[in-house]
């Protein structure tokens, strides 16, 4: 039933805006905007994966772009040639950033960091919330691709939270952090998508994502019942997580702005449960194994100490941060990286209907300075000490491997089929024709749906970043049709992609499937959707606010 009522929405939309905007006919607007209804029907309704939904809506549009808006083959090969481009640029990051997380989780570090949580915080109605918000949002900063709700739900119901409370909880608790988080593969895009000063826009997006976040962790201890006694608990922390994911964003760090707050609000998790949380009891010689036990329905957590696992993690983690910041931070270095680069030019264009691209280059490689690099080289060095340390054995990056292609590959089939529908609208006009339908419908107060349209992305295919490929360039064009900037609208758009996590049929699915919630998506939906849509208003009308 949610699925129908988004894309009724949809298409009532779409009706809306050829019926009311003057400039087109109607017969160009559907054909401007039909990959993207393809997508969203093809997601949605048939629960097709992006590498299916992708290559379909790309022919699409190839055929609607030769139809109705004289795509030539100059035009044609310059803009798929500069996706191509654009998709090896993200999954330069998305690869390695996948791999080390599974080298760790081979190792055992990622189940040893939630281990160590529970120690460590001895408040529960704390420590719920900070695995289901701070911990997940940490998750993903490393990982992302819905990891964070497969692998942290079943955390909080070993807890003793709900399954349905537990999927639902971690599902809006970590939305602030995907746009920034997987080691920055979606703001990299975002940034390739349009010609935007970079600095600018995560400045933008880190006030606009410092919100959400405080305002998804008011709600994740609401939907965990504990909001009425941690609310200031959470406003303290949120305003934390929000001020350090800001500071390196606009350091350079977009890649570890996500994964250092979240880090940040699990310090802070621990220092507050020290002055709040009551001493509890412990029980030992739990015949099932158990960490912890309850005695007389109180939280006792295990003890705490530094194992193996846990020190290759924060070892592994913690050089990257340190190489990273580094590469970032240390001017005479970043120049000198920076010469070994790799770009390449691309003619000027018109389509037969006249419709022109100015020439210039695509996207840049560095490949020094690019956060990928990093990564594979400290995912290397991670396997190389735990396996003389014997954390792991010879065959485990096998596995880690195999782990990291089952997860990457589908996600790059859509990334670089999405991207190719993206430029090849761009560089035709077909967004250029549905930014002025919007600008001509919504005017002014287009600003207040632009999350909305971001989280409907989202929503669709599971994904902020194929929702940024979808519509970075539309929100673009409108922001400059409007007089609006376009880094605001922008990045109100990747901050709704990101809100749109939580009501993702894609991810949802995969957390409920964790829990032994198959089929029962609906109820979590059901929780999540009304949190989404308010905070999602509620960017949006911020970002009203701002451009005023």
């Amino acid at each position: 039933m949610t699925r129908t009522i988004i894309v009724v929405a949809a298409a009532s939309l779409l009706t809306l805006l050829f019926l009311l905007a003057p400039n087109s006919t109607p017969v160009e607007y559907v054909a401007a905007a039909l990959p993207i209804v393809t997508v969203l029907a093809l997601m949605t309704a048939f629960r097709w994966g992006g590498q299916r939904a992708g290559p379909v809506a790309w022919l699409i549009g190839l055929l609607a772009a030769a139809a109705s808006f004289g795509l030539t083959f100059e035009v044609f090969w310059v803009s798929q040639a500069k996706g191509l481009l654009l998709s090896v640029f993200v999954m330069m990051v998305l690869w390695p950033a996948l791999l080390l997380y599974y080298i760790v989780d081979q190792a055992g570090g990622i189940k040893a960091i939630a281990r160590a949580l529970e120690a460590l915080i001895n408040d529960r109605g704390l420590l719920l919330i900070v695995v289901a918000w701070a911990f997940s949002g940490t998750v993903e900063g490393l990982a992302g691709f819905g990891l964070p709700v497969a692998i942290v739900a079943p955390m909080l119901v070993s807890l003793g939270v709900s399954p349905v409370i537990a999927v639902a909880a971690v599902a809006v608790g970590h939305a602030w952090s995907v746009t920034f988080g997987d080691m920055g593969v979606v703001f990299q895009t975002l940034t390739g998508l349009v010609n935007v000063d970079e600095a600018k826009l995560a400045s933008n997006a880190a006030i606009l994502l410092g919100m959400a976040c405080l305002v998804t962790g008011l709600a994740a201890a609401r939907i965990l019942d504990r909001g009425k006694t941690h609310w200031w608990k959470v406003v303290i922390l949120g305003v934390l997580m929000g001020t350090i994911q800001y500071a390196l964003a606009v350091s350079g760090l977009v890649p570890l702005s996500a994964f250092g707050a979240g880090l940040a609000g699990i310090a802070g998790g621990v220092l507050l449960s020290r002055f709040s949380g009551r001493a509890v009891r412990r029980v030992d010689g739990d015949p099932a194994g158990n960490p912890a036990l309850t005695v007389q329905g109180e939280f006792a957590p295990p003890r705490f100490e530094i194992t193996p696992p846990l020190a290759g993690a924060l070892l592994s983690y913690g050089s990257l941060a340190v190489l990273m910041s580094a590469i970032a931070l240390i001017g005479p270095l970043n120049d000198a990286l920076k010469e070994i680069a790799w770009k390449a030019s691309f003619p000027e264009v018109t389509t037969s209907d006249g419709f022109l691209t100015g020439a210039g280059t695509g996207t840049i490689i560095r490949p020094l300075v690019h956060p990928g690099t990093s990564i594979l080289l400290i995912a290397v060095l991670s396997y190389v000490i735990y396996q003389r340390r014997a954390l792991c054995l010879p065959c485990d990056w096998r596995a880690a491997a195999a782990a990291t292609s089952r997860s990457a590959m589908p996600a790059s089939i859509g990334i670089v089929s999405m991207v190719g529908l993206s430029t090849l609208m761009d560089h035709t006009g077909m967004t250029q024709l549905l930014a002025e339908g919007l600008s001509d419908v919504l005017d002014t107060f287009f600003p207040v749906v632009s999350p909305l349209v971001g989280m409907l992305g989202a929503f669709a295919t599971g994904s902020n970043n194929n929702s940024n490929v979808l519509f970075a360039s539309l929100q673009d064009q409108v922001a400059i049709l409007i007089g609006a900037a376009p880094t605001l609208l922008l990045a109100a758009q990747t901050t709704g992609g990101a809100l749109g996590s939580m009501i993702a049929p894609a991810k949802i699915i995969v957390g409920c499937s964790t829990v032994g919630l198959q089929g029962r998506d609906g109820e979590v939906m059901r929780i999540t959707l009304p949190y989404g849509l308010l905070i999602g208003l509620g960017i949006g009308i911020l970002a009203l606010v701002c451009c005023q």
